[in-house]
């Protein structure tokens, strides 16, 4: 087997507000397997300061691969490498499997026949940036919204919240809010319960990751709707997410496989929270529509019954053309056209 490890620099087209800072480039490497004359590429998006493996971890891995493909292969599908790669290795060996042509996994959604129901999200900014986009979400009839919170003061990101909820009841617009950790253990309930009586569905990851006794106190507590995110970073092993879920059974799970062990380890994720009566939903994190693709691709298998949280492609100027595109509140895949790699490849 063949392996090469292509660098990218993806360029925001406008500064994109994180829990993790601003953003303005976003740097990720597809790695591409030949072998036979048979070819995959796949994409390693690690995010400084939220991945749980640093950038120099990542490139030691990459490193690896190219010396002994075969023998890292074995490893990626023990998931005993870092979380991006692995999703990354996955994708490329599932495409030179497959076509080569990005078709991973063959359906009803690659035909181009059904869609998959997307969540619309607003990015952190200033108020009148972050009203300005619920707006054009509303305004092109999005029926699933989700905020990130934590960027502004709180009354300010309420503000916005009920001035939804003055327009939208609960049955016309699903609202979500993501915390990423920002809220303190001494006013956490309180914003919960503030939070509440606007009707949202869930907020992820209220309270910072790591603290079990209290994230399942608030999860047995609280009258919102948890979903863990961050929480379920850096845990690979079977019996570490069997306690995680039993320790803090919370309400929803929301599933990164460049995040949480490639789709392999995503596909654990999913097989015991349904076991327990736990949702969950799947999202991409930044990804370009050749991760992006993957994600949506593994996603639409799983039969999901929620909004999804993917992207859209349209955050960078250099992405690569795709046939990934947005019709209404869903993401659809149009199998007469084909990805193109100006520049990459």
């Amino acid at each position: 087997m063949k392996v090469r490890v292509i660098e990218h620099d993806l360029q925001f087209k406008r500064p994109a507000g994180t829990s993790r800072g601003v953003l303005n480039h976003r740097r990720v490497w597809y790695i591409v397997l030949e072998k036979e004359g048979r070819v995959g590429v796949g994409e390693c998006a690690p995010l400084p300061g939220l991945s749980d493996e640093t950038i120099p971890e990542v490139e030691q891995a990459l490193e690896a691969l190219t010396s002994d493909p075969a023998g890292f292969c074995v490893r990626a599908a023990r998931q005993s490498i870092p979380a991006s790669v692995q999703f990354a290795v996955e994708t490329a060996l599932r495409d030179m499997e497959e076509t080569g042509k990005q078709i991973l996994f063959p359906s009803s959604f690659t035909r181009g026949d059904k869609g998959i129901p997307i969540n619309g999200l607003i990015w952190m900014g200033e108020l009148s940036f972050m009203k300005e986009q619920v707006r054009q979400k509303l305004d092109l009839g999005w029926r699933c919204i989700k905020l990130k919170i934590g960027a502004l003061q709180f009354e300010d990101e309420l503000a916005i919240l009920k001035g939804i909820r003055a327009e939208y009841s609960a049955d016309d617009v699903i609202l979500r809010v993501d915390a990423n950790g920002g809220f303190s253990s001494d006013e956490v309930l309180e914003r919960l319960g503030q939070l509440a009586e606007l009707d949202i569905h869930s907020i992820e990851q209220p309270i910072a990751k790591g603290q079990w006794p209290q994230m399942a106190e608030l999860c047995r507590q609280s009258p919102l709707d948890i979903a863990l995110d961050e929480e379920l970073i850096g845990i690979t092993a079977l019996e570490d997410k069997t306690c995680l879920l039993n320790s803090l059974a919370p309400h929803y799970l929301v599933l990164k496989p460049s995040l949480h062990g490639g789709m392999n380890g995503c596909d654990e994720w999913i097989e015991l929270a349904d076991a327990r009566g736990i949702d969950w939903w799947i999202t991409s994190y930044l990804e370009s529509n050749l991760g992006l693709n993957a994600i949506a691709q593994w996603a639409f298998l799983k039969q999901p019954c929620l909004h999804q949280g993917l992207g859209t492609g349209q955050l960078f100027t250099n992405n690569m053309d795709s046939p990934l595109e947005i019709r209404g509140e869903e993401l659809f895949f149009d199998p007469d056209k084909r990805f193109v790699f100006p520049g990459i490849f």
